[in-house]
């Protein structure tokens, strides 16, 4: 299980560290957004390595028992595999409407909120896996 804490305390920092700036940085971070939308190479940069880094947690931390610690990592290992499989595959003309869909603009702050309180619990509960 030393994989969990080492992945929780890695997904978990890097999480808030990103979510708070993009906290600090709205205008900035949906301008980007929407530029890498519009931009089909890098795109597709983006959607290889999120299925790089998806394949990879899946492969080294697919455990569905032991606690909400180890359930977690894994589901962010899929989330990170889905979403490379999702820009890989749904057309680059359709991607515009999916941040749409999301509503990307309106809830920006729900959606920092969201990550920035998995990112609390995955370094809180890494450390302390850590240890025990």
């Amino acid at each position: 299980m030393r994989h969990t804490a080492f992945l929780s305390k890695l997904l978990g920092l890097f999480t808030l560290i990103v979510g708070a700036s993009m906290g600090m940085h709205k205008a900035e971070t949906v301008a980007s957004v929407t530029s890498i939308i519009q931009n089909q190479p890098l795109l597709m940069v983006l959607g290889f390595m999120s299925l790089a880094a998806g394949v990879a947690m899946v492969l080294a931390h697919n455990v569905w028992r032991g606690g909400v610690l180890p359930v977690v990592v894994t589901l962010v290992g899929w989330t990170f595999l889905l979403r490379g499989v999702v820009i890989l595959f749904l057309p680059y003309k359709d991607m515009p409407m999916l941040i749409d869909a999301l509503h990307y603009e309106a809830f920006f702050y729900g959606y920092v909120a969201i990550a920035l309180v998995i990112g609390l619990f995955l370094t809180i509960a890494g450390f302390r896996h850590a240890s025990s």
